[in-house]
């Protein structure tokens, strides 16, 4: 019988904690956290507000990718690490057979550099709002990497890349591919930086994940990317299989237009639909990398959600006390670290952690080694639109 487990075989990340994979590994195994000081992005909030900024301009990144300073920061940022993710798998981008990006600040940091203008009736580039559009983003990396193949753009906020993952690996179940590039990409925009102060849930210290004293989350910025193969295809090229991708579900339950249910209805569910894709129990899930924003909705709602799905909480972790809240990106970077975790059998901190929202319910606080086999990692988007994937550790039938 042909062996149609997903396979992951190739993995690239930028982010606050690194511009590649070693480096991101290296942070989450030191506990060096990438929130702080406000310095590519000018607001005037600058100095008030952490972010887990890539210390990089777009000038720099544009060096790095051979594009133009002038193309979106989260392309950019994709662009290195896509090339990060084909390297690692072998493989060239006119290899790949369907491409799907997930984003929700595409083009905005450029074309946001034209409102001042505007306002004071001053000559604009129009030629800058052609990267506007979310789908232009995928359409340069397209050109780009040479890749003619076939894709989505996929925006549902913070569940952007996650559902990227999941329609990857349902594409590659169906057999309608062999070889699947997936992920998302976020630059920070004072677009969401603003918008998420109005909504009055950035904290204006870094940020504590699941802790009874949390004020809000930290934004960041970065990317992230996977190959997606057949085992029997990823075995047939002689690639290293680096994990699986086993389960995955998506829900919304339509609750609020950004707070999550209280119940975690939404949550629960998809949780429940990603094991039962991957034929497991709430018993065979080693580790969680929850959602875990920070915000006094999310964390209260995903523990309710956990609670209704586990009947003992696996440790779980939240590393946007690392990165902040990468938005589209989140579930891709996310996803990485959770073949890091299956690869290396650690668990990662989750930083500043000191009082339980419910007695005895505590994340994991320190690097932690363990035969990790099954790693579950929640992407919870605004308008209720909730993701849950299992990465599983890859062991020949």
């Amino acid at each position: 019988m042909p062996d149609s487990r997903i396979a992951i075989t190739g993995i690239g990340i930028t982010s606050a904690l690194g511009m590649n994979v070693q480096e991101n590994l290296y942070s989450l195994r030191h506990g060096l956290c990438g929130i702080g000081r406000m310095d590519i992005l000018s607001s005037r909030h600058g100095e008030e507000l952490p972010v887990a900024e890539i210390n990089y301009t777009n000038q720099v990144l544009a060096r790095m990718t051979g594009l133009k300073p002038e193309t979106p920061r989260s392309v950019l940022l994709a662009a290195v690490s896509i090339r990060e993710c084909l390297d690692r798998a072998k493989l060239a981008g006119s290899d790949i057979e369907a491409f799907y990006y997930g984003t929700t600040v595409g083009g905005i940091d450029q074309s946001e550099k034209q409102v001042p203008a505007y306002l004071k009736g001053e000559s604009v580039d129009y030629q800058i709002f052609t990267t506007h559009d979310n789908g232009k983003s995928a359409e340069i990396l397209s050109a780009v990497f040479d890749m003619n193949c076939v894709g989505a753009t996929l925006s549902t906020a913070c569940s952007s890349a996650a559902n990227a993952i999941l329609s990857g690996a349902e594409e590659i179940k169906s057999g309608m591919a062999d070889t699947i590039l997936v992920g998302g990409a976020d630059g920070l925009s004072l677009f969401t930086l603003n918008g998420f102060n109005s909504l009055m849930i950035l904290d204006r210290k870094l940020c504590l994940p699941f802790d009874a004293e949390r004020q809000g989350l930290n934004l960041g910025e970065g990317s992230a990317f996977l190959i997606l193969e057949s085992v029997e295809h990823a075995l047939g090229r002689g690639a290293e299989i680096l994990a699986l991708v086993s389960g995955w579900g998506n829900t919304n339950d339509s609750h609020h237009q950004t707070a999550s249910s209280p119940e975690g209805i939404g949550a629960g569910l998809a949780m429940k639909k990603a094991l039962a894709k991957a034929n497991l129990s709430s018993a065979d899930i080693s580790h969680i990398n929850a959602h875990g924003t920070a915000t006094v909705n999310n964390d209260e709602s995903e523990l309710n959600a956990l609670s209704a799905v586990f009947d003992i909480i696996p440790p779980f972790t939240s590393t946007k006390s690392f990165t902040g809240h990468t938005l589209a990106a989140a579930g891709g970077l996310e996803a990485v670290f959770s073949v890091l975790s299956l690869q290396y059998g650690e668990m990662y901190p989750t930083l500043r952690f000191q009082n339980p929202i419910r007695d005895n319910i505590c994340p994991v606080t320190s690097l932690t080694y363990r035969n990790l086999q099954h790693i579950l990692s929640n992407s919870f988007g605004f308008g209720g639109n909730c993701t849950a994937l299992v990465f599983s550790k890859y062991c020949p039938s």
